[in-house]
């Protein structure tokens, strides 16, 4: 009976250890494999140390521009090694936080790396000890790892993954990029804000592609003011060593180009991290290195899921939670608490940015007529207060109903307040219905308001538009 499970996960990252908490509540007898720390990416290497690193770097360069604000300070310096101890410590209380909820909550942690087997069963290999686990069903939730262009020069010391980034014990002089996506432009803002020469770049003719267009060319110029060097439509062939430095060869608008650092961050994206999770002979359905899964997350093996970044779709933490805890409640028979249709996508620069839904060109193009209300934030009481940069919010409405369909926004606290607009849209509100509710002021959440205002009569706090 020791060995025997109602549910085992493997993988404690979060999508994993989240399924593993749900399902523990739900009533299942639950075991999670992990053969790292519980936390996975997104707290170890991902999501929260380069939040913290963001934050750190975010304070220093507004300390720095305190002079607008009548605050004066000299000689403004900072300390990398107590940075990345107070990114450590953060990371170190939410690991240990996770450790604690799953003790609390009955999941048995068994540490070691899991490999599937025939017959639901699940062999556990640690430290040259290995142990055989069965359960009537099994998660796959082991994540993803950065991926490494094919191209010559990226198995040079000087070339890092995001993992490797964060293990460096001296702040980088210079750095070259490549890749402009979230991981890229978030990287850029944390690093530049702290003296490093930064260089972005993107095979893509912008930078964040899956983002709208404005807010791409509107990240562009605040990146570019705070000295970021960023190339576009940049092809990169090669990386070679350059006199103790690297040098990235790349094409643009067909002229070949070089350009120096003392290191180079691979940021193109990352892979599912199947590799050991398979035993000889079994193995699900996959697509392009993916697992094929149902609507219910089930693969092609009777009685195993796959979820997060294993699987096609969206590679965000709070995705693998969502699809976790929906996993969970199928094989408890309940339905699902997630509309998993409505995933918020957040950028955490300065200013953040965040979107839901359609955009306005999605929705043309599967010709879903709309309309749109947008408020500029620089009209925004809190944002003046704050001296903030150019943003705004923009809301996707159904043009009979009024039902929003998607949201926008480039604006202080933009990745908290995209909440606001999901709920909305998961529940099929229309615009009418979310401006029932009173917005505090002065808040940046006026702005929602005030957007959604435009859709009618016009926003409060800006002029009426000339009529001809």
């Amino acid at each position: 009976m020791e060995n025997k499970y109602d549910l085992i996960v493997i993988g404690a990252g979060p999508g994993g250890y989240v399924a593993a908490i749900k399902a523990a509540k739900l009533g299942l007898r639950t075991a999670v494999i992990e053969a790292g720390r519980v936390g996975g990416t997104c707290l170890n290497r991902g999501c929260i140390p380069a939040k913290a690193m963001l934050h750190a770097s975010s304070l220093y360069r507004e300390i720095q521009e305190g002079e607008r604000f009548g605050i004066l300070a000299l000689d403004v310096s900072f300390d990398y090694e107590k940075i990345l101890a107070y990114k450590e410590g953060t990371t170190e209380k939410l690991v240990q936080g996770v450790d604690k909820l799953l003790k609390a909550n009955g999941v048995a942690l068994i540490s070691g790396r899991g490999t599937l087997l025939s017959k639901r069963q699940v062999q556990v290999t640690d430290q040259g000890t290995q142990e055989i686990y069965s359960a009537q069903n099994i998660i796959l939730a082991t994540g993803s790892k950065p991926l490494l262009l094919p191209i010559q020069g990226m198995d040079l010391p000087g070339v890092l993954t995001s993992d490797e980034l964060f293990q460096l014990k001296k702040l980088p002089e210079s750095l070259v990029i490549i890749g402009g996506g979230v991981i890229s432009v978030e990287f850029a803002t944390a690093f530049a804000a702290l003296g490093c020469k930064i260089t972005i770049l993107e095979a893509l003719p912008r930078l964040i592609p899956n983002m709208e267009k404005e807010i791409s060319q509107n990240l562009k110029l605040i990146l570019k003011k705070r000295g970021i060097d960023i190339h576009t439509s940049a092809s990169v062939q090669s990386v070679v060593e350059d006199n103790g430095a690297y040098a990235c060869r790349f094409i643009e608008k067909e002229k070949e180009m070089s350009v120096s650092a003392q290191y180079v961050l691979c940021a193109v994206g990352r892979i599912p991290n199947t590799e050991g999770l398979f035993g000889e002979g079994i193995q699900p359905e996959m697509e392009r290195g993916r697992v094929v899964v149902d609507e219910h997350f089930k693969t092609s093996l009777e009685g195993v899921y796959a979820i997060g970044d294993l699987i096609k779709g969206m590679q965000l933490a709070h995705t693998a939670s969502a699809q976790g805890i929906v996993t969970a409640e199928y094989l408890a028979g309940k339905e699902a608490s997630i509309d998993l249709n409505v995933v918020p996508s957040c950028v955490y620069t300065s200013p953040e940015i965040a979107s839901a839904g359609l955009t306005e060109d999605e929705a043309k193009e599967k010709g879903i007529p709309v309309r749109v209300g947008k408020f500029i934030m620089s009209a925004n009481g809190k944002s003046l207060i704050t001296q903030e940069e150019r943003g705004f919010v923009k809301v996707v409405v159904q043009e009979e109903t009024d039902q929003i369909l998607g949201a926008q926004m480039m604006c202080a606290r933009a990745t908290d307040m995209i909440g606001e607009f999901s709920t909305a849209i998961a529940n099929h509100m229309s615009a009418g219905q979310l401006l029932k509710g009173m917005r505090a002021h002065p808040t940046y959440n006026e702005g929602v308001g005030e957007a959604l205002e435009e859709l009618f009569d016009g926003a409060i706090h800006v002029a009426p538009k000339k009529r001809r």
